[in-house]
């Protein structure tokens, strides 16, 4: 693991706990922090967060974010100790929709071969029987 990865870490734990327990915005919501993107250099901070809630509120987390970038980046400078503390960028990670729409089409499908499969059929179509034949004396 790089030291731009161990840092990374450290900056998504931190920021979670100061979204959660430091910053008073009340458009902040249930707001997670997925992961941290950060630049080999240290100098730049892609953070990655999730909402519970709709469009709205995805957009009304991003803006109390990043409202709150200089006050954040304020704490973690006294948290971490780097010489440089990154700037940080706050971007919407809509992994977690997509997963959620991934789930929904691989349940649709699971549906669809069920109605396919009929009562009284074999489900397992491609198992053949085999036939004793009798030896002639």
């Amino acid at each position: 693991m790089s030291r731009a990865d161990k840092v990374a870490e450290e900056i998504k734990r931190e920021v979670g706990m100061i979204v959660q327990q430091e910053v008073r915005d009340p458009r902040l919501g249930f707001t997670t922090i997925t992961h941290v993107e950060l630049t080999p250099d240290l100098r730049f901070a892609r953070i990655f967060f999730s909402v519970y809630g709709d469009q709205k509120q995805w957009e009304d987390t991003q803006s109390a974010l990043e409202h709150a970038a200089g006050f954040i980046r304020r704490i973690l400078g006294e948290r971490l100790g780097l010489r440089y503390v990154p700037e940080i960028l706050f971007k919407i990670d809509h992994s977690s929709e997509y997963s959620i729409a991934i789930e929904q089409r691989l349940e649709d499908i699971n549906k669809d071969k069920e109605a396919v499969v009929r009562p009284g059929k074999r489900k397992n179509a491609t198992k053949k029987t085999t036939r004793r034949v009798k030896k002639k004396k």
